[in-house]
């Protein structure tokens, strides 16, 4: 299944680099985005090297998803594809 990353997790005052926003292919609701909790979840850099992350929680209404990656991301990985496990 492959997802895109929509934003950092953060407020207007803090943004946390290593948990991300993340919208899944297919998953509109709460309820499917709930089946996804603790699957991981891999971002791959240009360079060709993989950053690995979980998926911790939902994140609204309409199947967001919230993920903890093991080192934070780069501004470049905003919009592009993580596939999940």
């Amino acid at each position: 299944m492959e997802g895109i990353i929509i934003s950092y997790r953060g407020s207007h005052k803090t943004q946390n680099t290593n948990q991300m926003i993340i919208k899944a292919d297919g998953v509109e609701t709460r309820e499917k985005a709930s089946e996804l909790l603790k699957k991981e979840i891999i971002w791959k850099t240009p360079t060709g090297k993989e950053i690995k992350g979980v998926i911790l929680a939902e994140h609204g209404n309409r199947g967001a998803l919230r993920a903890k990656f093991e080192r934070g991301l780069p501004g470049q990985a905003l919009g592009t594809k993580v596939d999940i496990k």
